[in-house]
């Protein structure tokens, strides 16, 4: 069976590997969207759908309809942009754990201009912004400011508390502009699973991997709902999240120190201008800009569309 699918359009099934690949390494960076690139992509919709074809799946498997299931779930696109995905994670997670161990200034600061920009493209979602939308990004960003500031150093590592962050994780799926990896991040299990994929540890990999699964078919769907009856209070909600949960991302926190570079204990910005922060603010700069490219990509191809369809 599975030689069959991937006979019937090999050059489809490379574009989708492809833009796997791609949405894998948007997907291991904290502040760019997998979603996102799987707009750009022009594959926003097919993935939409073949998440929400899950559900249909599991019922028609449990009415024992197995033929029917296997033949109207979209394997295809799900195997090759699943192997994309993978792909390039496992690319990707050696580097990333060197970085974030050897350079872990550097690294944040990149991470902040990545957020800091994913924040500014997402406020532009909230269609019209009133009191209420406004009272809503501010309780949920002092909410997260206070949250990120009780969490502790050190989050459980548990499988039960793995499978939760998968579960979580993977809602960034259907947001364009949320990030997957920086909720990771905040739940303090990114650098901990980074570690797992270079160890190459398939019972923290296959836990985690088992909550994406679970929160595909249910926090997802809630999110959707969530979207589709209160579009700009949710917007609004995640960008003041986003906006307080900064502060887990914010260089310069005690234990965050590149030698060389002068902080207080509080983490304030260092009162000398040196070359390590320099570089550090640099890398914000770039995490910034490369968000704001992305997203002005995406829009442009949306507009080019919508053009399209109207003429």
């Amino acid at each position: 069976m599975l030689k069959r699918i991937l006979a019937r359009d090999w050059r489809r099934h490379i574009r989708v590997f492809l833009s796997g690949f791609l949405m894998g390494t948007a997907d291991v960076i904290p502040g760019v969207s997998g979603g996102t690139v799987a707009f750009v992509l022009g594959i926003y919709e097919e993935l939409i759908d073949a998440i929400r074809a899950v559900i249909p799946f599991l019922r028609r498997l449990a009415s024992r309809r197995w033929k029917e299931a296997f033949e109207k779930f979209p394997w295809s696109f799900v195997l090759m942009l699943g192997a994309g995905i993978g792909t390039a994670v496992l690319s990707l997670s050696k580097l990333l754990h060197w970085a974030l161990e050897s350079y872990p200034t550097y690294v944040y600061a990149l991470f902040f201009g990545l957020i800091a920009a994913s924040v500014y493209v997402v406020r532009a979602r909230v269609r019209r912004w009133t009191p209420s939308t406004l009272l809503v990004a501010g309780f949920f960003a002092v909410g997260a400011y206070l949250l990120v500031g009780l969490r502790p150093v050190r989050t459980p590592e548990a499988l039960w508390f793995i499978f939760l962050s998968g579960a979580v994780a993977i809602c960034a799926m259907i947001l364009p502009g949320i990030s997957g990896a920086f909720i990771l991040v905040l739940l303090g299990k990114y650098h901990y699973l980074l570690g797992a994929l270079v160890r190459l540890d398939l019972t923290t990999i296959l836990v985690f991997i088992a909550g994406a699964a679970v929160g595909i078919v249910s926090f997802a769907n809630v999110l959707r709902w969530l979207l589709d009856h209160y579009h700009d209070l949710t917007i609004a909600a995640l960008t003041g999240f986003m906006v307080g949960a900064l502060r887990e991302l914010w260089p310069w926190k005690p234990g965050r120190i590149v030698s060389g570079v002068g902080i207080d204990a509080d983490g304030a910005f260092p009162a000398v201008l040196t070359v390590e922060v320099a570089i550090a603010l640099g890398l914000m700069a770039l995490g910034f800009g490369a968000v704001i490219a992305i997203e002005r990509t995406a829009e442009r191809r949306q507009e080019k569309a919508e053009h399209t369809l109207i003429r």
